[in-house]
């Protein structure tokens, strides 16, 4: 299979895969995507003389931006095998992002992605695929596709209340979240970070049960420590995780609830100053143990974790 594939092959590779796709229509074949708003639905991406036919622009809902498009990231089928496939074009964008006073600049890097890409081939707790070059030199990553909801989705359609979520589901849901944080660790011991921690870049896999990590292209620059920005992203996953959800500091004052009065300021997230930290103050069943854990990630903290073990190590200690 070459870059120069004939419309004719494309059509009966589609017409195996999809036969009411398969018309007498001419297949528009990229074979450069630095244009990425130019590769569209029923578009054929060839990648090392490989055919992708382009499905859809990939969506993101978080945070109120509900159904968000990402026109650099193309849901995708693989012509050869009909696997459904996840495709990474290239984009470039950089932010500042604050912690606390510590600044990280942050920045999207293909080849950091491409990178991470081959050293977690084998583990279980990360995305899996693989980094080529189309013929304008960009890094593409062909992703293969997790079938599975994120574990933002999975919390937010529990329905049960905050007590018993907390005894009949979150100690599975810990034990669980556990193996992200060691293959976090894995990473950090190769000399990478994730750059983009969030509890919906966690996939539970339908078929093995496995919470997978997504989407590492970003990358940032520290000024201290190297692994903070994502330590910060593994304490607001845990935070969100222990409260069933965001405990937002003006939902309670709005509520009136009987805790509020005993809130103060150093109870806050360190990075969502409107998030409560200290939940034991709205949860007294909480284990001072955990809650200990939780407290590193708030606005009082005088002490940050460094290293994921360190957090691994106080996890240990819980017992619910």
């Amino acid at each position: 299979m070459t870059a120069t594939i004939t419309d004719e092959a494309i059509r009966q590779r589609v017409g195996n895969w999809f036969p009411s796709l398969a018309d007498r229509r001419r297949y528009r074949c990229h074979t450069d995507a630095t244009d990425f708003y130019q590769v569209d639905y029923g578009d054929v991406l060839v990648l090392a003389g490989h055919p992708y036919l382009i499905l859809n622009n990939a969506k993101e809902g978080r945070f109120g931006l509900d159904d968000q498009e990402k026109f650099w990231v193309k849901r995708a089928v693989d012509l050869e095998s009909g696997q459904r496939k996840i495709i990474k074009l290239v984009f470039f964008e950089k932010f500042t992002a604050h912690i606390g006073n510590i600044a990280f600049d942050c920045f999207r890097s293909p080849r950091k992605e491409a990178r991470i890409l081959e050293r977690v081939a084998n583990h279980p707790h990360f995305m899996h695929g693989f980094a080529t070059s189309d013929a304008g030199g960009n890094i593409i990553r062909v992703l293969d596709f997790i079938y599975g909801k994120s574990l933002y989705d999975t919390i937010e359609e529990l329905t049960s209340s905050h007590e018993r979520y907390f005894f009949d589901d979150f100690p599975e849901i810990l034990e669980q979240f556990k193996t992200c944080i060691e293959a976090i660790g894995y990473l950090h011991r190769q000399g990478e970070k994730h750059g983009d921690i969030r509890r919906d870049h966690i996939i539970i896999d339908r078929e093995s049960g496995d919470y997978r990590w997504i989407d590492f292209d970003f990358n940032y620059r520290h000024r201290e420590n190297i692994y903070g920005y994502d330590l910060f992203g593994i304490g607001n996953i845990l935070i969100y995780l222990t409260g069933k959800g965001d405990l937002l500091v003006p939902d309670l004052f709005q509520h009136k609830h009987p805790s509020f009065g005993m809130l103060k300021p150093q109870d806050r997230n360190i990075v969502f100053n409107h998030r409560l930290a200290n939940l034991k103050k709205i949860y007294p069943y909480i284990p001072e143990s955990l809650n200990r854990i939780l407290l590193h990630f708030s606005v009082g903290a005088n002490w940050f974790y460094e290293h994921v073990d360190q957090l691994l190590e106080d996890m240990t200690q819980i017992a619910i």
